[in-house]
């Protein structure tokens, strides 16, 4: 049977959904764990223990593996991994982007894991690093594409993944989603990204991602190659990704690194274990530092600490507030913090996708301004019916001689006194208002002027708003109501 994705919840642009793979069915946003058969730190069915609907281990180490290749040919991948979920098999590009040529044709390795068992195969696509020139970059791409049809030839659609790639331009990523999502492929990882999230560069990395989102169908199931740090997973679903994938878990943990949401650790600077997974609750830092299995048990801190991240998100969709996860998150660091800033620069294009209700509005701090909810907002105010003389009072105080009277509700500006309890105003909450939240909302009383030209407008406000409103509202008659 043929992957199939159900939407069922939506925030921003992130989707709570099911990933059905024959049978099998993975609940997404989800995490693909690595398994590396010769380095098993944590042992496949552990980590399905864990909570971990799928996993991905790779075709080329499996192929050349001289104590598994036969063995995984003779009785399958899921019997020799000791796995009963989904298994994700990748090509072996990864290898051939990091040592050069590897002796692993396109057509090989597609038969090879379709030999073994795997469940989502994925041909051998080139991986462009984000320095290379446009020329390289296009060529890459056209050889990418060319091995995603052979493999649609070779394998069908049914249980192929098929990567988007374009380096760090954006209008390459757009295309190769259109073209990829043009061949009835549903599975789409976003790929060559890897050196964008070890640099930190989490700006270019909103533009390449959205880029790709633009080409490809809303229904494709996204996948960002290689992202598993659980600092950054909140903001990538926010962009729209719905499978991860990561060896972070094992390579932190042989590198003595405990990870955490807001960043990692090096084990022989702690001095307390603040996580009540397994390998922490039992123990103090300095017993994990001491402890001969101490690799092993910090690799399972890591997929516990990231599998729980992959859950709250999956929950924060439900709860509609991704946004309010997403801006914690991206606090921990100031390149992610660059990241979230430009992800909001989409505010435009993320509404389209956004749910039209949630459960709250918590504003914390001016990013919130920028969100999804705010942009609305201002969009539709501008449709309210307006009689005659307006009002927009930010004290609640009506005058007299006014056909229609809003009131304003910093970020979002004006609304209609019926509209008090309804969301995003009558949900919110913010704190003492400030000059960027009072500045916001003055924008949304311009929006609603520029929707009704022609009718005469006035501003009531107390006297420390009054230089925003007769800056940003021109037009408007700007009334300071005594103190």
């Amino acid at each position: 049977m043929a992957i199939r994705f159900e939407i069922l919840e939506k925030d921003i642009a992130g989707r709570l959904g099911r990933l059905r793979v024959g049978e099998k069915e993975v609940r997404t946003p989800a995490l693909f764990p690595v398994v590396n058969p010769h380095l098993p730190l944590v042992p496949p069915s552990e980590i399905r223990g864990m909570g971990a609907e799928a996993i991905i281990t790779n075709a080329y180490i499996f192929s050349k593996s001289e104590r598994f290749r036969e063995e995984a040919l003779a009785r399958g991948l899921h019997r020799v991994l000791g796995f009963d979920g989904v298994i994700m098999t990748d090509s072996g590009a990864f290898q051939q982007s990091v040592y050069g040529d590897v002796e692993f044709t396109n057509r090989e390795t597609l038969e090879f894991q379709q030999a073994v068992g795997s469940e989502i195969l994925v041909p051998m696509d080139i991986a462009t690093p984000p320095q290379a020139d446009r020329a390289a970059a296009e060529a890459d791409l056209a050889t990418t594409m060319d091995r995603i049809r052979e493999a649609v030839a070779l394998a069908g659609t049914d249980h192929l993944a098929a990567p988007v790639q374009g380096g760090r331009f954006a209008d390459l990523r757009e295309r190769a989603g259109k073209e990829v999502s043009g061949l009835g492929t549903g599975f789409c990882p976003v790929g060559g990204v890897v050196p964008l999230m070890e640099a930190y560069r989490y700006r270019e990395l909103v533009e390449v991602v959205l880029a790709a989102k633009r080409g490809l169908s809303p229904a494709a199931c996204v996948h960002l190659f290689g992202a598993g740090h659980p600092s950054m997973l909140a903001l990538a679903v926010a962009m729209g990704c719905d499978v991860f994938d990561s060896a972070a878990y094992a390579l932190f943990a042989r590198d003595g690194r405990y990870l955490t949401t807001s960043g990692s650790i090096h084990l022989d600077e702690m001095t307390e274990l603040s996580c009540p997974c397994e390998s922490c609750r039992k123990r103090s830092a300095e017993d994990l530092r001491e402890d001969p299995d101490r690799e092993a048990l910090l690799a399972r801190h890591n997929l516990a600490v990231t599998l729980a991240e992959v859950a709250r998100i999956r929950e924060a969709i439900r709860e509609g507030i991704l946004w309010e996860l997403v801006d914690e998150r991206c606090r921990a660091h100031p390149r992610l913090l660059d990241g979230y800033r430009a992800l909001l620069g989409h505010a435009e294009a993320l509404e389209a996708s956004d749910r039209a209700s949630k459960r709250r509005f918590f504003y914390r701090g001016a990013e919130s301004c920028l969100r999804t909810e705010v942009y609305r907002h201002q969009e539709l105010v501008k449709r309210v019916p307006v009689k005659g003389r307006a009002l927009v009072t930010f004290t609640g105080r009506v005058e007299p001689g006014y056909g229609t009277v809003f009131f304003f509700r910093p970020p979002f500006g004006p609304y209609p006194p019926e509209l008090a309890e309804t969301f995003p105003v009558g949900q919110s909450e913010i704190p003492s208002w400030d000059r960027e939240m009072v500045a916001r909302g003055c924008e949304g009383i311009r929006a609603l002027m520029e929707g009704h030209p022609g009718v005469p407008f006035a501003i009531s406000c107390q006297p420390e708003w009054r230089d925003l409103a007769e800056r940003l509202v021109p037009g408007a008659e700007v009334k300071v109501e005594p103190v």
